[in-house]
């Protein structure tokens, strides 16, 4: 089913507050075969809020992760992360279109912290494979 282009410029609930903490940074350090010494939070940090809330969009719409390939990823800092930080992050539709039966969705994710100061905004461009 083709995602349908009325949802650009829809922004989706925010997630639930989520605290950056030393063990989480670590974690993800360890994904990408890194070690955090407790310096500055890996920038890439904010995907794990972004994903949550790409979930929470395509559950919403009922489209299949599955279905997803993740094309493109971009963060634009206000201010570094730090440890102990409660953010949360919602998605918004910033495009949609169709090439070849396969749709490209374009979100843009807004990474608040509990005050809602602006932290970090991601981009994404995610391609919704068509039926085959």
């Amino acid at each position: 089913m083709p995602v349908d282009a009325s949802l650009v410029g829809r922004t989706y609930p925010p997630t639930r507050p989520y605290t950056v903490s030393e063990a989480k940074v670590r974690e993800l350090a360890a994904t990408t075969g890194a070690d955090w010494d407790g310096g500055p939070v890996p920038p890439t940090f904010p995907i794990v809020l972004a994903f949550e809330a790409m979930n929470a969009f395509l559950e919403a719409e009922g489209v299949e992760l599955a279905r997803i390939v993740h094309g493109d990823q971009k963060f634009r800092y206000e201010r570094p992360l730090r440890v102990g930080d409660v953010l949360t992050a919602a998605l918004t539709v910033a495009s949609v279109r169709s090439i070849g039966g396969n749709d490209v969705i374009g979100t843009t994710s807004e990474v608040r912290d509990v005050d809602g100061a602006l932290v970090c905004a991601t981009s994404a461009t995610l391609v919704h494979r068509g039926a085959a």
